[in-house]
């Protein structure tokens, strides 16, 4: 972790621009997660003498890069838990996609019933009636097409299911670059996939000001969409 991978950071909370690869919380890979990261780089960054607190708030996973927010003290972890449970936690994603015969429109809203297989770590587009089947519902936009026939396309999450935007995108005929997982044919060099959380708004939840933070894309989305990235 470097300072420069800090987008935001006040008394409360602390967003990263979290790396492909990097874990949120613990798995059985025995990784070091994010949070125990962030602890000791305040911790000697700050010259703490005593515990630092580090609260995950909501995850990314392992494969997928972009904006994740910690909480610094207990009282922000309980506010922001509340906001992301009545979701007025807002999140944006980036995706380079690759499109199948059935292109989709332009832009779009999916909804989807979902059932996440435990075992195979994955989740699939079910009939409405499924037992354990959720709904996930997105609204995406086709920002920019690349020579190579990948799309830039844009996601606003309405829910948070398991693999919700890996799934849906590829149900829709929009698989993700480098997701094995949902159908591409290849893995990306970094074994992790094109999607990026890009953008986050909320309510702070100590200051009640409005707090939007924008995550710069990998270098690879700067690469294939020149054209529409500043």
């Amino acid at each position: 972790m470097n300072a420069s991978d800090i987008l935001y950071e006040d008394n409360h909370l602390l967003i990263l621009n979290k790396r492909v690869g990097e874990i949120v919380q613990g798995d059985k890979t025995g990784d070091v997660p994010l949070p125990e990261i962030v602890k000791e780089y305040i911790k000697v960054r700050d010259n703490k003498p005593g515990n630092v607190f580090c609260g995950v708030i909501h995850r990314l996973d392992r494969p997928v890069s972009g904006a994740v927010v910690f909480a610094k003290t207990s009282k922000a972890l309980s506010r922001m838990n509340e906001l992301v449970k009545g979701r007025d936690f807002h999140k944006t994603y980036w995706a380079i996609v690759k499109f199948s015969d059935r292109r989709p429109a332009p832009e779009g809203h999916l909804e989807d019933w979902l059932l996440r297989n435990e075992k195979q770590n994955k989740s699939y587009v079910v009939k409405a009636n499924t037992s354990g089947a959720k709904l996930a519902s997105l609204d995406y936009r086709l920002l920019s097409v690349s020579e190579g026939g990948y799309g830039l396309v844009e996601v606003d999450l309405h829910t948070g299911r398991h693999h919700q935007i890996r799934c849906q995108l590829s149900h829709a005929g929009m698989v993700i670059k480098g997701d094995l997982k949902y159908g591409s044919p290849r893995s990306n060099k970094d074994a992790g996939i094109s999607l990026h959380a890009r953008k986050i708004t909320f309510e702070h939840p100590v200051k009640h000001e409005q707090i939007t933070v924008e995550a710069p894309p990998p270098e690879e989305f700067y690469k294939m969409f020149s054209d529409c990235i500043e």
